[in-house]
């Protein structure tokens, strides 16, 4: 197994990845619950390749239904450093044209009912958001979008709204006059727990549509939206073949070090349950007193899919994160 994990998380239209060699689906606890599904761990070239299909294969799950926070405890679990989120969206501006691709650089949370931090329970910690994307792979992540001959959008904001629902066209005016690129229901809290779990991420967002506001263009529905995601996944796919050889250490971003100084509780206060808890996040900054046991997330109890024909074990050696 190659040292450097790159997780990928499959929105609407993207539920597996071809290429992959040495596939098992392996499971994963965490203690937030279960994540959306299996994670698929393969190798691609040198990479190693931890897959998440975020809705569950078969999309199973709505958008609000998402445990965020297990999805990307998980990924951490399985030591991945690199997050790369395939989102589809609505386009809310008229050059942003369906099929087109875009990375943004910032988030609007407009969810209502979504935990969006592992902390709390005791102990409390402010992680910065003014640049929520790591700049470095993002910067791949165009150069690799852009081999592809796709049109591609460099920064803007991403708004996210609850869902399930599309907008009205009150709703879509509004959002338009606040000035946000494009719409979509599933990169908050994710981009803000990545934030916290230290790990680089980035979105390559899918145009599909222009949401309801454009007068020429029909309104967005789903037979619209997944006849341009069947387009959209190809071109996704085509990215992050083109874009896994090129992720790599050292990671000189400051993303590796977010939590140094936004732990405000006095560690003598933690308790003893949460502390456990997020020894995976914590650990290098406040080291337990005594030695830890394997995670459980990385224990032959977490399981592996024997339905997607996996034998091999997930060993209970944890692997510890550069930072």
């Amino acid at each position: 197994m190659s040292d450097i994990k790159i997780g990928i998380i499959g929105g609407s239209g993207l539920y597996e990845l071809e290429g992959l060699t040495d596939v098992r689906w392996t499971r994963v606890k965490t203690p937030f619950g279960d994540p959306s599904d299996a994670y698929c761990v393969g190798q691609l070239g040198a990479r190693t390749v931890v897959f998440l299909p975020r809705h569950g294969r078969g999309h199973r799950l709505m958008p609000s239904e998402l445990n965020f926070r297990a999805n990307i405890y998980g990924l951490k679990a399985l030591g991945v450093e690199w997050v790369i989120s395939i989102s589809a969206v609505g386009s809310m501006r008229e050059d942003i044209r369906p099929l087109d691709l875009v990375i943004p650089d910032q988030f609007f949370d407009w969810t209502r009912r979504r935990p969006s931090t592992f902390f709390g329970d005791g102990i409390v910690a402010h992680v910065g958001m003014a640049d929520p994307v790591c700049s470095d792979l993002a910067d791949r992540l165009e150069a690799a979008g852009r081999a592809t001959g796709a049109t591609v959008h460099r920064g803007g904001t991403y708004l996210c709204i609850e869902g399930p629902q599309f907008s009205s066209k009150a709703e879509s005016r509004i959002y338009r006059q606040w000035g946000v690129d494009v719409i979509g229901m599933t990169n908050m809290p994710e981009a803000k727990l990545a934030r916290e779990a230290e790990l680089c991420y980035s979105t390559l967002a899918l145009a599909t549509d222009y949401d309801v506001w454009h007068e020429s263009e029909e309104s967005v529905s789903v037979e619209a939206v997944v006849a341009n995601l069947l387009k959209n996944v190809a071109t996704a796919k085509e990215v992050l073949r083109n874009v896994i050889p090129q992720i790599g250490p050292p990671r000189r971003c400051g993303c590796p070090m977010l939590l140094r100084n936004a732990v405000i509780t006095n560690p003598s206060a933690f308790p003893p349950r949460t502390r456990k808890a997020l020894d995976l996040l914590l650990g290098k900054y406040f080291p337990s007193r005594r030695p830890s046991p394997p995670h459980p997330a990385l224990s032959p109890r977490g399981g592996e899919d024997k339905g997607e024909g996996a034998r091999n074990r997930v060993r209970g050696r944890r692997r510890r994160g550069r930072g």
